[in-house]
């Protein structure tokens, strides 16, 4: 396993590289296929491609869909600063916790069931764009998932004891515009009206929105305006993030946004967005999907537990048409940080784990 992991780990593939990202999809499709899957490529003109692989089983059981991605935050060459390194319990490196040590798991769980036959079919898909938001391979994974038994996501781990995700919050983008009036800041600054003012005045009132009770949360992540400090500012713009727990706030937040109006009346707002990942909501299916879980892993030696997250993940599309266990992955912390790491030792258990519940559907 950390071999394979090694050698993922060292072809980097940032999700904004697409011939990083294709030769990653072509790297996945042969190692899948060395113990007995069919890979199929979804071609993509600007992300890198998705990769998709069956695994046949017995005529007329519905599929387990094994939901997964290779794509990373890291830029290519982040190897040269943060190499992939194993020490005594511990394997650090851009993308060894998300999600490429999950991959790794799902290639083992499915190496040692196949010696025995597969109790059912399996359809792995890996993409490369969901730390980009999913946008070209939702279609697919959603009509996948549709004609699945369950999904099992593999995803981190919550946390370093390794807990699953049985809830997600829904993840949005906005972004707020503000169109002024230029003019210069000097001779006539009583004829301009400041977007970068305005805009200021919105954000305030956009941060009232969040509601930590309800689990809403609202970040004015990125703020643009102006183009020099003695041109009163034509345009200003704000990116903003949203956190919402469930569907009932989807459409509570967009109604919120909706309502913005200009403090100042000569300048005008734009607001486009919304949420794009719906809330990954508990349900009796997951409930039951998690007790069949702590079971397996409890005969497998270990304890789990359950937990609700901020972050969303592919999973959130999947929970709304199947039921859906997310965090199957590898196990460490420091996702998307420079100091990376899953535990060596948690591997072949998470890789154990995914292997029983596929064999008890």
């Amino acid at each position: 396993m950390t071999a394979m992991l090694r050698r993922l780990v060292e072809h980097e593939s940032p999700s904004d590289d697409k011939n990083a990202c294709d030769r990653m999809a072509d790297m996945i499709g042969e190692e899948f296929e060395a113990i007995g899957g069919r890979s199929n490529l979804y071609l993509d003109k600007h992300a890198g491609n998705h990769v998709q692989i069956d695994f046949p089983g017995p005529r007329g059981v519905k599929p387990v869909l094994i939901v997964g991605h290779y794509d990373t935050v890291y830029n290519l060459g982040t190897l040269k600063t943060m190499p992939y390194r194993e020490t005594r319990d511990r394997i650090s490196g851009p993308g060894v916790l998300d999600m490429k040590g999950g991959i790794v798991q799902i290639h083992a769980a499915l190496a040692a069931l196949l010696k025995h036959g597969l109790p059912s079919p399996v359809t792995v898909f890996l993409v490369s764009d969901e730390e980009t938001g999913s946008a070209s391979s939702r279609p697919i994974t959603e009509r996948l998932a549709k004609h699945a038994a369950a999904a099992f996501v593999c995803e981190p781990a919550a946390g370093e004891q390794g807990a699953l995700k049985t809830a997600r919050k829904g993840v949005g983008d906005y972004l707020l515009k503000v169109q002024g009036v230029a003019s210069h800041a000097g001779l006539d600054f009583d004829k301009g009206q400041s977007a970068v003012l305005e805009l200021a005045r919105q954000i305030e009132a956009v941060s009232g929105f969040t509601d930590l009770k309800r689990g809403i949360t609202i970040n004015p992540g990125v703020v643009r305006g102006g183009t020099r400090s003695n041109v009163v500012a034509a345009d200003a713009e704000a990116e903003i993030d949203v956190r919402v727990t469930n569907r009932k706030d989807v459409q509570r937040v967009a109604r919120l946004f909706a309502s913005l109006r200009p403090k100042n009346r000569r300048c005008k707002l734009t607001v486009t967005g919304g949420v794009n990942r719906p809330p990954m909501e508990t349900n009796q299916a997951t409930d039951g999907l998690f007790a069949q879980a702590k079971a397996l892993a409890k005969e497998l030696g270990f304890p789990l537990q359950a937990k609700a997250v901020g972050g969303g993940s592919d999973g959130n599309f999947t929970s709304a048409l199947v039921p859906t266990l997310d965090g199957l992955g590898a196990v460490g912390d420091g996702a998307h940080a420079q100091h990376e790491f899953i535990f060596t030792t948690q591997l072949p258990k998470r890789a154990a784990l995914l292997a029983a519940l596929i064999q008890s559907l």
